[in-house]
């Protein structure tokens, strides 16, 4: 792996972490239930993909 894809794939383990940080912290807030549902799948699935990411280090 180049040290230029080694830094994409960091950027974007940031970006995830960011995104997945964001949705956990909304869906505490947020009352109305199906949209709560939908924030906390969102939740789930940043954390997936910075998992998959994460995976090609």
């Amino acid at each position: 792996m180049t040290s230029k894809e080694l830094l994409y794939i960091q950027d974007a383990l940031g970006h995830e972490k960011f995104l997945e940080t964001i949705c956990k912290e909304s869906a505490t807030k947020i009352q109305d239930a199906e949209l709560k549902t939908l924030v906390t799948q969102y939740e789930a699935k940043h954390k997936e993909l910075f998992g998959k990411l994460y995976s090609l280090l």
